[in-house]
C-alpha cells in the first residue's frame, strides 16, 4: 500500500542527498516518479543537495494543486507511482492535504522532505500537517554539528553576523539585500541557540576567566 512518509531533520542533514537517491533508487527498478521543490538553493525548478547533486524539479508555487497535477499526467496516459516533494515545510496546509489524497485515492507514495521548525523553534505549517497526517515520519540519523561539536537541533537566522529571532518565517538564505542585510542560517545545539551564540559570536567573545586565580611559583 503506498504511504505518506515525512523525511525531517535540521539543515545540513542530507535531506535534499536522500531525495536524490530515493529518485534514483525508485527509477532504476522502472518505476516513474515526479520530483517537486519550492525554494531550492539552486533555483526554481531544481532539486540540489550540498554535495554538488542536482536534478530538475517542478517548482511549488503557492497555487500549485498536486492533485491536479498528478490527475493531469495519468490523463495524458503518463505513469506516476512516486512523488518526492523537497523543501515541504515550505508547502501550504491545503497542499500537504492534497498529497494525502494522492497517496490514499490513487495509490501513489509521497516521499516529503523538510526542515520542521524555522528559526523561532516554531514548526512549519507544511511540517506541521505532514506530522499531523503522515504514515510515517522518520528523522533523518546523519546528525547535523553546532560549532561546539554537539548534535544540532536548532536552525538559526543570522542577519550582518549577528542570531536574531523575529522576522518574516520564510527568507532566503544567502543574499544581499540592502534593508535586511545579509541573511545566514546556522546549525545550533539547544543550549548555544538560547544564549545566541553562533559561532561568529563564539569567535569574538573573549576567553571567560578562570573562577579562580592562579598562583604559580616559578620553579627554581
Amino acid at each position: 500500500m503506498a504511504e505518506l512518509v515525512f523525511f525531517t531533520g535540521t539543515m545540513d542533514c542530507g535531506k535534499s542527498t536522500l531525495a536524490l537517491q530515493m529518485d534514483h533508487n525508485h527509477a532504476a527498478r522502472g518505476r516513474s516518479g515526479l520530483i517537486f521543490s519550492q525554494h531550492d538553493r539552486a533555483g526554481a525548478n531544481r532539486l540540489s543537495s550540498r554535495l554538488g547533486l542536482a536534478t530538475g524539479a517542478i517548482e511549488v508555487g503557492h497555487d500549485l494543486d498536486f492533485w491536479d497535477v498528478v490527475v493531469g499526467r495519468a490523463t495524458a496516459g503518463l505513469h506516476v507511482d512516486y512523488l518526492i516533494c523537497d523543501e515541504a515545510q515550505f508547502y501550504s496546509a491545503g497542499q500537504v492535504d492534497q498529497l494525502a489524497r494522492v497517496v490514499d485515492e490513487m495509490d501513489i507514495d509521497v516521499f516529503a522532505f523538510g526542515i520542521a521548525s524555522d528559526f523561532r523553534t516554531e514548526l512549519f505549517p507544511g511540517s506541521k500537517r505532514l506530522i499531523e497526517l503522515a504514515d510515517r515520519v522518520e528523522v533523518l540519523q546523519v546528525e547535523a554539528l553546532c560549532w561546539c561539536g554537539r548534535r544540532a537541533t536548532v536552525n538559526a537566522r543570522v542577519i550582518d553576523g549577528t542570531m536574531v529571532v523575529e522576522g518574516d518565517q520564510i527568507v532566503v538564505g544567502d543574499v544581499a539585500s540592502a534593508a535586511a542585510g545579509v541573511v545566514e542560517y546556522e546549525v545550533l545545539c539547544r543550549r548555544h541557540y538560547m544564549r545566541r551564540m553562533t559561532s561568529h559570536a563564539a569567535r569574538a567573545a573573549s576567553p571567560a576567566p578562570l573562577p579562580f586565580d592562579l598562583d604559580i611559583q616559578p620553579r627554581g
